[in-house]
């Protein structure tokens, strides 16, 4: 072979390479376009859920919200799914994938991105039955994302509003206290508040609602206690067992007349380690302290699961 033959077949290969090179990263883009790459990400040792039991599992997202509750029948309502960073969003979906969930509802409280950025992976790895969107929307791009993805999946959607009801057939449910119908504003105040109930056990979740929210509440529960029930779904706040606390511990929410009223017997705080906005607030702490509440807190226990069964119910920090 000559020279120029040699030259001309070095040429020829090495051109066979690039293209060689370029299918291959297309065939890699390609397949991460239709499986994102977190569906190959291995399961979390999340422990079984035990026969009848209902799970809460209070995730540690950083400084966001996410909350997954496991009913009895291996459905999951995930509410909030933290703020769709890179590492919070890999906590989120292998512990999701951990939880081996027969089917999914999430729920974004309302249209902060530290709350509803991380259900647009979930919609994209797990897809969900149902979507219930914020009250009030968002011009952020991510809100955009997001809504793109729930009409990519062809989701069922709807709005959480006051006398909502989520039910199971185990006797779990969900009564959606806040935000009225209509008239809301702001975008904290109107993010929904979900009362939950299974065997005599009571939880109140509360995503970013202010004091001036919680005070609005409290003078309607003056009426009469049974002013939130909604039909044969009753709800009842006064000394319940666990409080999802309002706002990552800020000091704008959980005021002492509410958690006087409420008189919880366990606070949960979601929030992250060294945040720049010092939460939780050291008077949210104490307001908290002073009405008996066992404080639990992501940023120092890692993720939180609270397991109901029996009318009973145990919590355990910083465990799978």
């Amino acid at each position: 072979m000559t020279g120029r033959a040699q030259r001309r077949h070095a040429a020829l290969m090495r051109g066979l390479r690039t293209l060689l090179c370029v299918l291959a990263a297309a065939a890699v883009g390609l397949f991460f376009l239709i499986v994102p790459f977190r569906a190959l990400l291995p399961a979390d040792d999340v422990a079984p859920r035990r026969e009848g039991e209902m799970r809460l599992h209070f995730l540690s997202v950083g400084q966001g919200d996410c909350t997954i509750v496991e009913f009895p029948d291996g459905d999951a309502l995930v509410i909030d799914g933290g703020d769709g960073s890179f590492s919070a969003n890999d906590a989120l979906i292998r512990y999701l994938k951990g939880l081996r969930v027969s089917a999914f509802t999430l729920i974004a409280t309302h249209a902060d991105a530290d709350h509803y950025a991380g259900l647009t992976e979930v919609l994209r790895v797990f897809g969900a039955e149902r979507v219930y969107l914020p009250a009030i929307a968002s011009s952020e791009s991510a809100y955009r994302r997001f809504l793109t993805a729930v009409e990519r999946e062809g989701c069922e959607t709807d709005t959480l509003v006051r006398y909502d009801v989520i039910a199971r057939s185990s006797g779990a449910y969900a009564v959606c206290i806040s935000p009225h119908a209509a008239e809301e504003t702001d975008e904290n105040d109107a993010s929904a508040l979900l009362y939950l109930e299974y065997q005599g056990v009571r939880v109140l979740l509360c995503a970013d609602m202010s004091a001036v929210r919680e005070r609005a509440l409290l003078r309607e529960l003056s009426l009469t206690d049974t002013i939130f029930d909604s039909g044969a779904y009753r709800v009842r706040l006064e000394g319940i067992d666990l409080l999802k606390v309002s706002h990552h511990g800020s000091a704008g929410a959980s005021c002492a007349e509410w958690l006087s009223y409420l008189s919880p017997a366990e606070a949960v705080i979601s929030c992250g380690a060294g945040n720049t906005y010092r939460h939780p607030a050291g008077e949210t702490l104490e307001r908290l302290s002073s009405v008996g509440a066992d404080i639990y807190r992501t940023d120092e226990l890692g993720t939180i699961v609270v397991a109901i069964s029996g009318g009973g119910y145990t919590i355990q920090g910083g465990a799978l």
